[in-house]
């Protein structure tokens, strides 16, 4: 059985931008995405008519470079900034 990816389970801490949303425990990578996903769905920021795009108010704006909208796939990207 292959050994889960070390790196990607590795807590990392949050910036304070990024601790606004998700806490300010470090957290592994996969938890961070978990926790936002969360945040997103909980204020329903997910657009409605393309899933894909995440509608940024203003606590994921200051973690998304200050977008209106990213999609799933560049919030990845941004996350990393972010994390120590």
């Amino acid at each position: 059985m292959a050994k889960a990816n070390a790196a990607f389970m590795k807590p990392m801490q949050p910036d304070t931008a990024l601790a606004a949303v998700v806490g300010s425990a470090a957290l592994p990578r996969t938890e961070v995405v978990k926790k936002l996903w969360a945040y997103i769905k909980k204020n329903n920021l997910q657009d409605k008519a393309n899933k894909r795009m995440i509608n940024c108010d203003d606590s994921l704006k200051a973690i998304f470079d200050n977008k209106a909208q990213v999609s799933m796939f560049e919030m990845n990207k941004l996350i990393a900034k972010h994390l120590k």
